[in-house]
């Protein structure tokens, strides 16, 4: 009896050692990992990264890690000049597998991001405030933007006459505008829909006041956005990439 009570209490004990180094391990393989991604991807700031699954080392064995979370900061969109904060950057990397210490290839990478209307705001043409639209029209990607016309033609160079400028005054222009993603790395707002204005060739015009378009920087390079949705509290991104190389 006493045998098997010190061979159970070794037991723990080789346990509990094993945690620890296993959990040291995986907090300076993180670090590495992290140093990686951000030399790999061009990151302008390292990302936080998780490594899931436990035990570590012995995936680390296997040259295999099953899942990593990376999460960034520092990412930017910027339209006319004006740079607005991209919020909850993360990437999600899995089957992960390693060459040593010195680089990894990840067979798939799903990246999300969102955006605030109150950042959204930020970047609009000037007048210009975006908010939700509704749960109808944000089923199909769409966001409300409004604004004084004055303003916003004015705030696009667009020239008023002055007999317009009377009628215009004071009248506020809502449009729809819906969302999508070019290039991997672009958010694009299009009006679906344009007010009518009551000077001829001005609500042509108003298209230009109200469309643009919103260029995400600091996104690892290999994942490219794909999808945009809309809610109460602004817009998600989200974006897959495959055979993501994580070389030094």
């Amino acid at each position: 009896m006493r045998a098997l009570r010190a061979l159970l209490i070794t037991a723990v004990i080789l346990g509990g050692l094993f945690a620890i180094a296993d959990r040291l391990a995986v907090g300076f393989a993180e670090s590495e990992v992290a140093a990686k991604v951000r030399s790999s991807q061009g990151l302008s700031t390292e990302p936080e990264v998780s490594i899931n699954g436990f035990p570590f080392l012995t995936q680390m064995v296997g040259s295999e890690l099953e899942d990593v979370e990376v999460r960034l900061g520092g990412v930017q969109a910027t339209a006319g000049g004006h740079e607005v904060e991209v919020t909850e950057v993360a990437a999600e990397l899995t089957g992960v597998r390693l060459n040593g210490l010195t680089s990894a290839v990840a067979d798939r990478a799903t990246g999300s991001a969102r955006i605030s209307y109150a950042d959204l705001g930020k970047s609009a043409p000037e007048g210009a405030t975006v908010s939700y639209a509704g749960p109808e029209r944000a089923a199909k990607g769409q966001v409300k933007v409004v604004g004084p016309a004055t303003e916003l033609l004015q705030g696009a160079g667009i020239d008023i006459p002055g007999f317009a400028e009377a009628m215009l005054e004071g009248r506020t222009l809502t449009t729809y505008s819906t969302v999508s993603i070019t290039n991997g790395d672009t958010v694009r707002l299009r009006a679906a829909e344009l007010p009518e204005l009551p000077v001829p060739g001005l609500d042509r015009k108003l298209r230009e006041a109200v469309d643009y378009d919103l260029e995400i920087d600091g996104l690892p390079s290999t994942i490219k956005l794909d999808k945009v949705t809309t809610d109460e509290t602004g817009l998600g991104f989200s974006g897959v990439g495959t055979n993501v190389s994580l070389a030094g």
